[in-house]
């Protein structure tokens, strides 16, 4: 018996033997013809990648040290107090949508701007860059005027949980002053992007994340003899954040920056022309990132009427996400400044070379990117100061976004970076609107109130456009309809 149960196990581990040689040869194989591809690839072309990589690690820091405010804003409130972390979860929403609004201007800027430097033209950059001034300062002060008067019916639209509106009140009627310097700040940050200038808003932001922690250490908890402020020092340190980045970025554009020379007086001769060319290139932008930034807010008011856990949870689960993803949306922003300076230059060639390429580097950022959010989830959780549900929540949360990120990585740097800085700047709008409002929010409106599904299957229904817009993203992107040339001599 012995010895037949022997001839058997060998004859089954002969053959599995031969098979992992075969896999391990065939791995081999595989592995140096894609690396030799790649290196030959990155050799060849290698003054590009190292522009792009370059540039989407310094905007992916910048971004980080960003969000950081934020994070160290909701970690510090989050062990000061539930409700208060909640609070301060929905005013960040409304402050999503001012940034998006902010983001949709400024990408308008990049977009005319990366290919008039391609074209190695500064002036229409300066004027560009004074029409989407103009567009961030409106828009800045109605946000003010509005979230300052009308606080609490603001954010009635987000939640009905009383306790939370009244602490997020407190904080938004102090932040609401922050948000037009916010504005200029990123204003003149895209107008020097678009010229490959990038370094100056690490700096700034670096800077403003000491601040913030610092103001929020002292004015949150009342230490070294300052008033324990809570909520309402979190505010404090955020304004303080946001003037100390303004001096930093204004006084590097007036006095240092020797590419765009901007300057506030040309403010008031706006160039009719480029004017044009601005809404009909910058609009849909601006229109998608409002949309973008009015479906999160759709999104958090989702969440926000099934209960204090779900959205305290979401705010873990969507801050932690949005610094991990800054090498995503780096890369996005890296794409768009440096695929619009080629067709600027008129390479078209070359922008189908780069194009095809840079897509599997996305893929890999997006794998890497979900492997960091999956492995630190607990250590992330493990500094709030939540109830056991919220945590738990929060955990499931992130290991959705832990796979969504994938796509996430793969759409946004196709989209937003290769084919809105190729020129074609209408797509992503009426892509975000198909997904976002006939898509996404009534599956998932349906999900929470009519089949009253668990609240991890109604955030899933929330992301899953993520996963979604990659099949249109593969189609659109390499058929290069998307190339236009957008700029006049």
């Amino acid at each position: 018996m012995i010895n037949k149960t022997k001839e058997k196990t060998g004859g089954v581990c002969l053959p599995v033997f031969f098979v992992a040689i075969f896999l391990a040869v065939c791995y081999d194989r595989v592995y140096q013809f894609v690396w030799g591809y790649f290196m030959r690839s990155l050799m060849k072309n290698k003054q590009f990648y190292f522009a792009f990589l370059s540039m989407t690690l310094i905007i992916a820091m910048q971004n980080l040290i960003t969000f950081a405010v934020n994070l160290a804003d909701n970690v510090m409130i989050g062990r000061y107090s539930q409700d208060a972390l909640s609070g301060v979860a929905l005013v960040n929403q409304i402050q999503f949508l001012l940034q998006m609004m902010v983001m949709g201007i400024g990408n308008g800027i990049v977009v005319l701007g990366a290919q008039y430097w391609g074209k190695k033209q500064t002036e229409p950059i300066k004027k560009v860059a004074d029409i989407g001034m103009v567009l961030a300062i409106i828009v800045a002060l109605a946000a003010t005027t509005v979230t300052f008067y009308f606080p609490k019916q603001v954010l009635s639209l987000l939640t009905d949980v009383q306790p939370v509106i009244e602490e997020g009140a407190r904080y938004l009627t102090v932040v609401c002053w922050s948000y037009l310097f916010f504005a200029i700040t990123n204003i003149l940050l895209f107008s020097l992007r678009s010229a490959e200038t990038v370094w100056v808003g690490f700096g700034a932001t670096t800077a403003a994340l000491f601040v913030n922690v610092f103001l929020n250490y002292v004015l949150i908890y009342g230490k070294w003899g300052f008033p324990e402020l809570g909520v309402k020092g979190a505010a404090l340190a955020t304004l303080g954040s946001r003037v100390i980045e303004f001096l930093l970025v204004g006084s590097y554009t007036l006095w240092v920056d020797k590419k765009i020379r901007w300057r506030p007086k040309y403010l008031f001769a706006l160039d009719k022309h480029l004017f044009r060319d601005y809404l009909r290139v910058g609009l849909p932008l601006i229109c998608s990132n409002t949309v973008w930034g009015i479906a999160m807010g759709v999104q958090t008011a989702i969440l926000g009427h099934l209960g204090d856990a779900p959205i305290a949870a979401n705010s873990i689960a969507t801050t932690i996400f949005q610094v991990v993803t800054v090498v995503c949306y780096g890369s996005a922003n890296a794409s768009g400044v440096l695929i619009g300076k080629t067709v600027g230059e008129g390479n078209i060639p070359k922008v189908k070379v780069y194009t095809r390429k840079l897509q599997w580097i996305y893929l890999l950022i997006g794998l890497l990117t979900g492997l960091l959010l999956w492995s630190s989830k607990n250590w992330i959780i493990g500094l709030y100061q939540v109830t056991g549900e919220t945590a738990k929540l929060a955990a499931t949360f992130i290991g959705i976004l832990s796979v969504t990120v994938i796509g996430t990585s793969y759409q946004v740097a196709c989209l937003t970076g290769i084919v809105t800085g190729g020129g074609d700047t209408r797509f992503v709008l009426i892509n975000d609107l198909i997904h976002q409002w006939l898509i996404v929010l009534p599956f998932s409106f349906l999900a929470a109130y009519v089949f009253q599904a668990p609240v991890w299957v109604t955030f899933f229904c929330l992301k899953s456009d993520q996963i979604l817009k990659c099949f249109v993203a593969v189609i659109k992107v390499n058929r290069f309809g998307w190339i236009r040339n957008l700029t006049k001599e």
